[in-house]
């Protein structure tokens, strides 16, 4: 008697009935773990902006977030201001607070994404760009603005804290995919740390931002109105992103800043 399971048709037969019980499986898998993804990339990026507010568990040169668990309360009790700046022609065209922004769209500011508004600004001229204000844990109100752009190999992104001066009080970098031991070392301290105290306006209030830049004349990071920061060692490309995203992203928002000194 032939043996059926010897056909070609057997295994194409087969292959598919795999195919659709393993997609259906992962299919499952995808939509029942959704909620806890979305959860995780909240809590992420509360864990991101209190970190460039000072609020950490920074042991050596890693970063270190405040722990998941209380990190939704940390937020609530430390950001007491999100807001959404409608940026146009190089103005600031309408400013929403948390509450208005929740009822337009039922999303949290912090949750916009950076880079479909980009993708916006280029083709329609507006953007929206979160803005969040809580105090460091010295009681400094700062304005923590997030930052988005494109290392060597992928997305680079961080989240900016400044006073009202624009000037720079902490930060956090992250990526997707630079190189480790290079590119990758924008979320290590000793880099993120080096920024404080940058000034990103001259004294006229003529926006500069902050070069990273390759041989720096001043490694030791002393001098905090040269506008640049000391460079990571083979990794020139990934802090040119650093450098545009911040130049970049973060001149939108000197109309507010100008708002509060009147």
């Amino acid at each position: 008697m032939e043996n059926r399971t010897d056909k070609n048709s057997y295994t194409i037969l087969f292959a598919i009935g795999m195919v659709v019980v393993v997609g259906g499986i992962l299919a499952f898998l995808a939509s029942s773990l959704r909620p806890a993804i979305a959860q995780n990339e909240k809590i992420e990026k509360q864990q991101n902006i209190l970190y460039a507010l000072g609020i950490n568990n920074n042991e050596g040169s890693s970063a270190v977030f405040v722990d998941a668990a209380v990190t939704p309360n940390k937020f609530e009790s430390t950001v007491t201001e999100q807001l959404v700046l409608t940026f146009k022609n190089g103005e600031i065209m309408k400013t929403q607070a948390r509450q208005e922004y929740v009822d337009e769209t039922g999303q949290e500011p912090y949750l916009i994404d950076v880079k479909k508004q980009q993708s916006l600004q280029k083709t329609t001229g507006e953007r929206k760009l979160p803005l969040f204000i809580g105090k460091n844990p010295n009681g400094k109100t700062l304005y923590v603005a997030p930052i988005r752009g494109k290392g060597l190999w992928d997305a680079i992104w961080g989240y900016v804290a400044l006073d009202e001066e624009m000037v720079v009080q902490g930060v956090y970098f992250d990526h997707k995919g630079e190189t480790p031991g290079l590119g990758a070392n924008i979320k290590q301290t000793y880099f993120m740390d080096d920024f404080k105290g940058e000034h990103l306006l001259n004294d006229t209030g003529v926006f500069k931002g902050i070069t990273v830049a390759k041989g720096n004349a001043d490694p030791k990071n002393e001098d905090k109105t040269d506008y640049e920061v000391d460079a990571i060692a083979g990794a020139t490309i990934t802090g040119d992103g650093v450098t545009a995203m911040i130049k970049k992203d973060l001149a939108l928002y000197v109309p507010y800043f100008k708002t509060l000194k009147k």
